[in-house]
């Protein structure tokens, strides 16, 4: 039986069998390709999508920082502003003062001139009358003197009229004055206003780029990223400072440990510690009041006065001999690019640009580009 069923079975040729083989292994091996091109394609756009995705938060962050820089120097600018309207109107107010103590006085004098003239004039009437009573019986002596008494008079009472016009004309000239100044504090009250309405708009505007900036940092990555690109920027700008200049001064290596501080205040953050666990400080962060006196630490000539991302805005002076001091994070800068200034010399006012959360100064000191301690060179306090 079994041979019977064995010869009914047809027997496959070897290169029957291979080619079914071949045919059976193409399938299989078209398939597995069109996986692995569906799979290929599927992480190409996935990278695609992931490219775009970091590209198009590139472009937001900065975005963002463009609108800070933007933001912290029309800041800058309207409290300068504001400043120079303060000062103006202090100057006004003095001038009111002055001008109404002046009026006063003129109001004094112009009553004592008016009292002097009127008994000139009765002075005159009663003598004239007394004289005409009595000039009958007057000697020649007698009449020549009355007539130079007459002549003093006249002179007097002509004097007293000139005296008391000179007076009201100047008393109607200083109260225009004071009108005009009035109206002339009016007006910088009204500024002063609109300044500081568009300050807390500004204000308000930094606070909400901040806070995206912030949550687009939260990642280490990122804000390690953003760390090194500014030290890139910053030594971009040293470095065209230096092609820039050629300081012939002793630089400041008699001065070490004798340096003045730039603002008195609590170190908040210390040279080669380390910033958000990432990277290390290049010079001290100092506490400083909103506003307060950024000074030189020594005589130099500014070679850098700018808004630089991460820093913001920036004063950086060349001493000579390969030294120079940067300040940063201020609000307002004083001098600018090519000024000599001298130790002590006012800067600029501390703030919190750069898009800080408090006001302080960043302070380096740098010798051939490379960073040095602060806290070597400043004096012991």
């Amino acid at each position: 039986m079994m041979k019977l069923f064995h010869s009914r079975t047809p027997r496959l040729s070897l290169k029957s069998l291979l080619f079914v083989s071949a045919i059976i292994f193409s399938s299989l091996t078209h398939i597995a390709y069109a996986e692995s091109q569906k799979e290929l394609k599927t992480v190409k756009n996935e990278i695609s999508r992931q490219q775009h995705s970091i590209e198009s938060q590139k472009r937001k962050f900065n975005s963002l920082q463009k609108s800070l820089k933007q933001q912290e120097l029309q800041i800058s600018k309207l409290e300068k502003e504001i400043r120079a309207t303060q000062s103006s109107l202090n100057t006004s107010n003095q001038k009111l003062v002055q001008l109404e103590d002046k009026i006063q006085q003129l109001e004094v004098q112009k009553h004592q001139q008016s009292e002097k003239l009127t008994e000139l004039i009765q002075t005159y009437y009663v003598t004239d009358r007394a004289h005409s009573a009595a000039s009958v019986l007057s000697s020649g002596v007698e009449a020549d003197r009355m007539s130079q008494y007459f002549q003093y008079l006249a002179k007097q009472r002509a004097k007293a009229i000139k005296d008391l016009e000179r007076t009201k004309q100047e008393l109607e000239s200083n109260q225009q004055q004071l009108k005009l100044e009035k109206d002339n504090i009016a007006q910088l009250l009204e500024q002063q206003k609109d300044k500081l309405s568009k300050l807390k708009t500004a204000q308000a505007q930094r606070k909400s780029t901040l806070t995206g900036i912030k949550k687009d940092i939260s990642s280490d990555k990122v804000y390690l990223s953003e760390l090194q690109r500014n030290e890139t920027r910053l030594k971009a700008e040293i470095a065209k400072a230096e092609r820039r200049t050629t300081i012939s001064m002793n630089g400041l290596a008699s001065q070490k440990g004798r340096l003045p501080w730039p603002l008195k205040g609590r170190i908040l953050h210390y040279y080669g510690a380390s910033q958000a666990g990432l990277s290390k400080w290049k010079g001290i962060v100092i506490d400083a009041k909103y506003g307060e006196p950024v000074k030189a630490v020594s005589s130099g000539t500014i070679v850098f006065s700018d808004y630089l991302r991460g820093y913001g805005l920036v004063v950086l002076i060349d001493h000579g001999k390969g030294y120079m001091t940067l300040y940063g994070f201020n609000q307002t800068l004083l001098r600018k690019e090519g000024d000599k200034v001298t130790a002590g010399e006012t800067i600029a006012l501390a703030g919190d640009t750069g898009g800080q959360a408090q006001p302080s100064l960043y302070f380096e000191i740098r010798k051939n580009s490379k960073t040095q301690n602060p806290l070597s060179w400043l004096s012991k306090r």
